[in-house]
This record gives structure tokens, sequence and C-alpha cells, in this order.
């Protein structure tokens, strides 16, 4: 018995070794089974979620109120997403159908409603801006030499901001004693300086040559035919879709609410005065508008003037509006060329900074690809001429979705 006992344990133990090998396969084959699903998930959403991962990680490192960007890629546009808060009083998430005042990328809508009329016949990018205008415009240092909208359009113009921009009063000689601070010394032409007041002039011409209200114009010649929402008459648009603004203090540590980003204009409308009451709406950067919505519009510059059917500028305009008109700081008509946003690779665009919004759009026209960066709030350091926030971002973006 105890012979048969220890051959009946023996053959026990092998049996149960046998089912413990056949469970030891089955859970190796589960867990392949398992790593191979999960590969094959990471295949197909991993470069998404890796951006959206490194916009996160941006925003833990350097205070971020919100950001909603758009990637293009292939002519078609492939990411769009929004982080943070759009209001932080409400505690209110920021979402894709946001609109913001985008600041300065507005410039481009000027110049491009410019050349329209240029196309039109109804001006030339040579003309004295003196006789379109309805007032002299002449650095007083330089009186034999005109100002055209071909310099004043890529800051060539030698004005200044010094004056303030916000109306025409600053530069008008019957307005301002010293309206000649409005000039620096050097000859038009013969330099470069960033400045407002060339666009605010610029919308002004739009309003006087069209017979059409600045911003009525823009709407019924860019914004419609496109399919866009968004605009430069705050009052006409939707209250509840606008990211409010914020100024981050870098003393306190805190965002604060910019009240005057999306100022009411009803009163200046209400006393309008067409052909000069223009910088109400400011043409320089008072433009609003979703990243998505602006991604399309970036898609028109992209693809030379026409975007899902509709042309807007011609393939000729449009190339001028890109072609560097300063060597140096490769600006053209509104849309400069630049290879410091993305390291080492050409882009071309816009940045936009006012109220503590930070705003990018460049796109790169031979390789159909362009990324839309809104920012509502954040750090003010720069690196390389451009917000640190804003260009991390761009990178982090391009890295993710264009590259890979």
């Amino acid at each position: 018995m105890y012979m048969q006992g220890f051959l009946i344990t023996n053959e026990w133990f092998k049996f149960n070794n046998q089912i413990s090998y056949m469970q030891s396969i089955y859970k190796q084959f589960l867990l392949s089974l398992y790593f191979i699903c999960l590969l094959n998930a990471t295949v197909a959403f991993s470069q998404p979620d890796k951006a959206a991962m490194g916009i996160e990680n941006i925003m833990q490192a350097s205070p971020v109120m919100g950001l909603s960007v758009a990637v293009v890629k292939d002519n078609q546009i492939v990411y769009t997403q929004s982080f943070g808060l759009k209001n932080k009083e409400n505690n209110t998430p920021l979402t894709n159908d946001c609109i913001f005042r985008i600041a300065s990328i507005s410039k481009s809508f000027s110049a491009t409603s410019i050349l329209q009329l240029v196309e039109a016949n109804k001006l030339s990018l040579d003309q004295d801006v003196s006789e379109l205008i309805g007032f002299k415009v002449r650095n007083p240092k330089f009186p034999e030499t005109i100002i055209t909208l071909r310099l004043m359009m890529s800051h060539l113009s030698s004005l200044n901001d010094s004056q303030g921009y916000f109306l025409l009063d600053a530069i008008n000689p019957d307005k301002n004693p010293n309206w000649a601070k409005c000039y620096s010394d050097y000859e038009p032409g013969k330099g470069y300086a960033y400045c407002n007041l060339n666009f605010n002039m610029v919308g002004t011409i739009i309003e006087k040559i069209s017979g059409e209200r600045f911003d009525q114009y823009v709407k019924k010649h860019i914004l419609d035919p496109l399919n866009l929402y968004g605009g430069y008459y705050v009052d006409g648009l939707d209250q509840s879709r606008m990211a409010s603004l914020y100024e981050y203090n870098v003393d306190s540590a805190k965002f604060i609410l910019s009240t005057n980003a999306y100022a009411q204009r009803s009163a200046e409308i209400a006393n309008y005065t067409m052909g000069y009451s223009t910088p109400v709406f400011s043409p320089t950067g008072g433009m609003k508008i979703s990243a998505t919505d602006l991604a399309k519009y970036m898609m028109m510059h992209m693809n030379k003037g026409k975007y899902n059917g509709k042309r807007i500028i011609s393939k000729k305009s449009s190339t001028l509006m890109q072609t560097p008109m300063s060597s140096e700081e490769g600006y053209g008509f509104a849309i400069e060329t630049t290879s410091k946003m993305v390291p080492g690779i050409t882009l071309k665009g816009h940045t936009g900074s006012a109220y503590g919004l930070y705003s990018a759009m460049f796109f790169d026209p031979k390789k159909k690809f362009g990324i839309v960066v809104i920012c509502n709030g954040c750090h003010p350091a720069y690196t390389e001429g451009y917000n640190a926030v804003l260009r991390k971002t761009v990178n982090c973006l391009y890295e993710n979705l264009i590259v890979n």
C-alpha cells in the first residue's frame, strides 16, 4: 500500500505540474495578446496623444491659462484641440469653438483686402498714401520721398507708434501739433520698424476706396467666402464664445483679467465717420476668430490665395504677400519668413500679442503643412524673438504631428 500510495502521489505531482505548465503558457499567451493590442493602440493614437501630453507638460512647467491649437498636414486639418480654461472666474474649460482676439495676425486680413482692391484696379501699391487717405503723409525729414502702401504694409514706411495708433489724429497734421514725431529719422524705404499705425491707416484706406465699412468689407470678401466665423466688430459676435484674455503678472505670479480686450464699440459706431474712424475696429490687431477657422484661413494663404474652391486673391498677389521686402527681418505684406520659430525649418506666417494673449500662425506653402496656436494668457518670457510658451507648443506639434 505504501508503494502504491507513493506511485499515486508521484503521478499526482506529474499531473499537477502539467497543469501548472499549461497555465503558465496560457498566461504568457494572454500577456502577449495584451501587448499586441497595446502596441496596435499605440501605433494608431500615439502621435496625437504625445502632442497632447507634450502640451500638458508645457502648461505644467510654465503658467498658462489656456491653449487652442490646430494642425494642417498634407493640406488637411489633422488635429484640433483645446487645453486649460476659457474663463478663470467661472472655471469654464476652453473648447475648439472659442474665439479669440488674435492681435497682429489680423494685419494679414488687412493686407489681403488691399491686394483684392489692387486686383480690381481701384488703387496701386505705389501710389502716394496722401492721395488715398485724405491728408498729408510725408516724413518731414525727407519731404520728397513719397510713402506708399507697399512701404506701409512691409513696415518700411518710417512711421512709428510714438504718438499712439488708436486714432488717425496722431499723424494728421491738422489734428496733432506733434504729428512729426510719428516719423523716424531714416528715409522711407531705407529702414524697418514694426508699426501698428501703418495698418490702422491701411484699414482706413480700404474703407475709403471700397466704400464699405472696414469690418463689413473683411466679412463680405474674406470671411464669408471661406465660411469662417469671426470678425472685427465685437458687438456683432457671439459673446458667449469669446475666450477671456489674461495678463500674467510675474511679480505676483497671478493672472489678471484684461477687461478691455473685447470692449463694446456701440458708442463709437454711433458717431462713426467713414474713412476716418476705422481704427475703432483695429485693422492692426482686432480680428476675433477660433484656432480652427484661423487654420482654414491659413490654408488659403498656403495654397496661394485659394481654399475650398474659393479664390480670395490671385497667385501673384499671394506670392507678393509672402515675399520678404526686408532681407534681415524677412517681412513681406503682413507675412514674415523665418526659421526661428521651428529651428532650421523655414516657415511663413505671423504672430500676435495683446492683452496677455499670444498667437501664432505659421505654414510651409510647399510641403503643405501649418500650425496655429492661440494662448489666452501665459508667462510673457521670450526666446528667439517669440513667446516661449507659444514657441514650445508650435515645436511640440511640429515634432509629433508633422514630422511623425
